[in-house]
């Protein structure tokens, strides 16, 4: 795997699936000053980023930008592009989930859980249907609010792992395991569009395979 790099990714939860995708995909580990936290996509687009992307170009690297698409994958690839261009910078984009489809890491995430642990979700799809047909007195307006991914992703953790306090722990993002192949699978094929992005743009120039 190349050393000259540096990826952009929004937060720390990213980063740290990122990390953890990037020594299953390569068997190496990625320094945590490659993995640029930018703590929000839109601090993308700031005099500082565009000047470390042009260093990094300078010196024979390459940038990676890898994002949530959010509500509208082509809308914030178009924003994303027209900034580039107007500001003279080099990368390569990848949008989570896939880039292709709306969606952020919840919604990857989702797509990669060990199937064995299928009918966690089943339940929770379940959960969720009856929730909206609930009817609270006093609630204004109905119906009620279905929970964030983010929260069905911490109650999928939450079923599998123990109670204990270090248990629990392994349920936030700053300690999750996705290397746990009871609980993940880095090798579904949901991951291919990544690990592709990522074999291409990653690979060492005197690397054969």
């Amino acid at each position: 795997m190349r050393k000259d790099f540096n990826i952009y990714v929004e937060g720390p939860a990213d980063a740290r699936f990122l990390k953890q995708y990037i020594r299953h995909v390569f068997g190496e580990d990625v320094a945590d000053e490659r993995l640029v936290v930018l703590k929000g996509w839109d601090n993308l687009k700031t005099e500082a980023s565009a000047a470390r992307m042009r260093s990094m170009s300078a010196n024979g690297g390459v940038n990676l930008v890898i994002v949530d698409a959010d509500k509208d994958f082509q809308a914030r690839q178009k924003e994303i592009e027209k900034w580039q261009r107007a500001n003279d910078v080099e990368f390569v984009l990848f949008l989570i989930p896939n880039n292709k489809d709306a969606g952020a890491l919840e919604d990857l995430l989702e797509n990669i859980i060990n199937p064995n642990n299928k009918p966690i979700f089943d339940c929770w799809e379940s959960y969720e249907k009856e929730l909206v047909k609930l009817d609270i007195p006093g609630r204004t307006p109905p119906p009620l609010t279905t929970p964030a991914k983010k929260t069905k992703i911490y109650g999928y953790l939450e079923a599998l792992l123990g109670e204990s306090r270090s248990q629990k722990e392994l349920i936030g993002d700053a300690k999750r395991n996705y290397e746990n192949a009871q609980h993940w699978n880095l090798d579904a094929e949901y991951l291919e569009a990544l690990k592709g992005f990522l074999e291409k743009n990653l690979m060492d120039n005197d690397c054969i395979r």
